[in-house]
């Protein structure tokens, strides 16, 4: 009878394997080393994205409560917002009209930009370590991912060189566009999902052509549906998102896909079929899935019928796409004229950038293997570039008389929602299609002067527009009677609480204080989009009420108003119309004095809390 193993043995024997070709037991990290091996490149590249995305945003650390955007900190109080009324969907406390701003109206979070996967994604993050965090992540999470979704697309569904696809994501993901956009718009940076969207389309294109599988011809009907399954998932979850990035990829993608067929019509004739099928699939789920996010987004509740920007403010400047961004490394701040602020250089690719496009086009074009690509890329950009322009021509910002294509999309709907200027973003994506396409065909030609030539050319180019990191700011330290829960005190969860002075579109500063307390409370006014224009047309925010105003004043002059009866009924009515619990004056309120001897004048004596004054009001 034979002796069993020593135990050391058997141990040794659990942990490796005789399979292997040498017939040598191998260890799991033996074989863990040799799956990552292959892809190890593709991680280094994937870590420097991510790394350098936080060098960008490395400011907002590593306190990102007492830290700010200094460029647009009102947006990021908007979103900052955002992300905390969407992190209670972890906690069941959720719908598509919040009352937690904007009471007792509410607001109607699907007619704002208010990035509910996102919001939803890092909800333990918000509750646990606070909303200041979970935005700070986002700002460069989004970055660095984008960069990386575009890689793998280049490398793993294009194929090209290494090097090339490298260069092309770190381009999409850090473009002076995205890194604009950075400054607090969320919803136009988080574009990790573009890349997925065209995966799916290709892989639907490719599934449906007869010829695909020579071992088996005919179009692969489970790939048809799976693809279509996953673009209507990802368009789904991209509405949730940001529906403007979903527009502008459609609308793109609509042009390659019409230039594509266009140039090789022996493929559209091939896969028109499978390929109808793939997206009426995706159409179907899609309608179904969103049916009534949609709905309410343009019937429900505090919707809107229109969109909130002018066209005609909102276009981009013709000479700013030769321009350099003020946010790149060689960029002046003279050229942030040529823009409506910090937050739109969407289309200062600068000239070395551009001519050095044009050139990569002209010299790819001999070349007949990826022809139609390349020409479905050119028509796309030159006409996303052309709506960008606007109704009007503007040029070095002088408004012309000459019209632009943009005019004659004027009025239609749910595209008056996007704004001219940003359709220069498609543009990000398809020059760095135009400049991987060149580099690989150079890096992988023979020995010769395109292989030099061609990568110093581009990375020449890109050199200029490098973007340098994002400016931040120290920003006000909350008061202690919200960072130390005394609110809790004045109003119950759920309740209303009156800020001194109330938040603005412009002055929103209050609505820190929702979000610090994970939008436990409501608050009355504020930033949004509301139905509160002329005829029922959006407008940024709402009317104030005759206290509010009065209040505002007040915070504005530091003049005491004699009060009257009439403001004390007035007062009361307004607290009763806002449901409102109490009314809250902090320390660092501007005009602290002048407001609390106004608040006594109209409700009687304060209590004090921490560092605040109150009124129980409800």
């Amino acid at each position: 009878m034979t002796s069993p193993a020593p135990a050391a043995q058997d141990t040794e024997l659990s942990e490796d394997t005789a399979d292997t070709t040498s017939g040598v037991p191998r260890s799991r990290r033996a074989r863990w080393l040799d799956a990552i091996r292959p892809n190890a490149p593709d991680l280094g590249i994937c870590l420097l994205f991510l790394l350098l995305a936080g060098w960008l945003t490395h400011g907002m650390w590593p306190d990102p409560g007492a830290r700010t955007l200094a460029l647009n900190p009102e947006d990021q109080v908007l979103y900052e917002w955002f992300l905390a009324t969407d992190a209670r969907a972890l906690l069941g406390d959720f719908g598509l009209l919040t009352d937690r701003l904007n009471a007792p109206d509410g607001v109607n979070l699907m007619a704002n930009t208010t990035v509910i996967v996102l919001g939803v994604l890092f909800a333990p993050i918000t509750l646990v370590f606070g909303v200041a965090t979970t935005f700070a992540l986002l700002v460069a999470g989004n970055l660095g991912i984008t960069a990386v979704a575009w890689y793998l697309l280049f490398r793993r569904v294009l194929g090209t060189h290494r090097l090339a696809a490298a260069l092309g994501g770190g381009f999409c993901g850090f473009a002076p566009g995205m890194i604009s956009q950075t400054n607090s718009h969320l919803h136009m940076t988080a574009l990790w999902l573009v890349p997925v969207m065209v995966w799916l389309v290709v892989r639907l294109v490719r599934a449906a052509d007869p010829n695909g599988r020579p071992e088996r011809p005919g179009p692969d009907r489970r790939r048809v549906v799976t693809s279509g399954a996953g673009l209507a998932a990802a368009v789904t979850a991209q509405v949730f998102v940001g529906e403007e990035v979903l527009f502008l990829t459609a609308l793109t993608l609509i042009i390659m896909t019409v230039a594509y067929a266009a140039t090789d019509r022996a493929l559209l004739r091939r896969v028109l079929p499978g390929f109808a099928a793939g997206l009426a699939v995706a159409v179907g789920l899609a309608g179904l899935a969103l049916a009534y996010p949609l709905w309410f987004q343009f019937a429900g509740p505090q919707s809107v019928p229109n969109g909130m920007f002018s066209p005609y403010y909102f276009s981009a400047d013709l000479a700013s796409w030769v321009a350099i961004s003020p946010l790149s490394i060689a960029g002046s701040d003279e050229a942030a004229r040529l823009t409506t602020g910090p937050a739109e250089y969407n289309t200062f690719l600068g000239w070395p950038l551009l001519l050095v496009t044009l050139a990569a086009v002209v010299w790819l074009l001999r070349y007949p293997a990826r022809r139609p690509l390349l020409i479905a890329v050119t028509v796309s950009g030159v006409l996303m570039a052309a709506l960008s322009l606007g109704p009007d021509l503007v040029v070095n910002g002088e408004r012309t008389s000459v019209p632009g294509p943009y005019s004659l999309l004027l009025g239609l709907p749910v595209v008056d929602g996007a704004l001219p200027m940003r359709f220069a973003l498609a543009l990000i994506p398809l020059v760095a299609t135009v400049l991987v396409l060149a580099l690989d065909r150079a890096l992988r030609s023979g020995p010769g002067l395109p292989r030099i030539l061609v990568p110093a050319v581009v990375v020449a180019a890109l050199l200029p527009i490098f973007p340098a990191p994002l400016p931040t700011a120290t920003r006000p330290a909350l008061p202690t009677f919200i960072s130390g829960e005394h609110w809790r005190d004045c109003v119950s969860p759920g309740g209303v609480m009156v800020p001194v002075p109330l938040p603005t579109p412009k002055e929103p500063w209050a609505m820190r204080w929702g979000a610090a307390a994970n939008a436990e409370f409501g608050m009355p006014e504020g930033f949004f989009i509301g139905p509160y224009a002329a005829r029922g047309k959006a407008s940024m925010g709402t009317y104030k009420q005759a206290t509010s105003a009065l209040l505002a004043e007040v915070a504005k002059t530091g003049v005491v108003p004699g009060i009257t009866d009439e403001d004390r009924q007035r007062a009361r009515q307004d607290v009763q119309f806002w449901r409102a619990s109490c009314v809250v004056l902090a320390s660092d309120a501007p005009h602290p004095e002048s407001l609390r001897v106004t608040l006594e004048g109209l409700f009687g004596p304060g209590t004090r809390i921490a560092d605040a004054w109150t009124w129980k009001v409800g």
